[in-house]
Order: structure tokens, then C-alpha cells, then sequence
């Protein structure tokens, strides 16, 4: 009877370290899954953080911009509306005419 039972608490530890390794093993392949796609994230946000950072290096033009465009539209309310309007026409102009120097390259 001891012989069986130690043989069971042996095939049991077995067993155990086993699973063990099975569940280092496990969290080891998603660490490596998290670097990975904490890689592919940085890579394809480069672009907008390129772009944020340059916005932020200007922040104190563009605070100074949006004040004289308040103060302005504070002034002649229409004038912003229609300053918004021409600037979302120039720049959907702009996107267009980069889109078509793309295709002739």
C-alpha cells in the first residue's frame, strides 16, 4: 500500500511539474506576443507621433492663431464660417492634387 501511494505522488509531482513548465512555457510565448505588437503599435503610430510632436513644437503660433481667430469671429461671427469654409476647400484641394502627383510618379 505505501508502494502505491508513493508511486501516485510521484506520477502526481510529475504531472504537476510538468503542467508547470507547460504554463512558464505559455506565459513566456505572451510576453513575446506583447513585445511584438507593442513593436507593430510603435511602428505604425510613428507617423502620428511624428506629427503631434510638431504640432506641439508650434503650439504657441498656433494658441496665438486661434486667439486672433476668436477675437476676430468675436468681432464678424460670419467671418470664421467662411474662413473655416475656404480652409477645408484648400485643404481638400491640397489632398487632391497630392493624390494625383502620386499617380504620375
Amino acid at each position: 500500500m505505501n508502494r502505491r501511494a508513493t508511486d501516485r505522488e510521484r506520477r502526481a509531482g510529475q504531472s504537476r511539474a510538468q503542467r508547470k513548465a507547460e504554463l512558464i512555457a505559455a506565459i513566456e510565448q505572451q510576453r513575446i506576443d506583447i513585445l511584438v505588437a507593442a513593436e507593430r503599435w510603435r511602428h505604425a503610430s510613428a507617423s502620428l507621433d511624428a506629427g503631434w510632436q510638431q504640432l506641439r513644437r508650434y503650439r504657441g503660433l498656433i494658441y496665438l492663431a486661434g486667439g486672433a481667430l476668436l477675437l476676430g469671429s468675436l468681432r464678424r461671427p460670419g467671418s470664421l464660417l467662411r474662413i473655416a469654409k475656404q480652409a477645408a476647400a484648400g485643404g481638400l484641394l491640397l489632398n487632391r492634387a497630392r493624390r494625383i502627383l502620386q499617380q504620375l510618379r
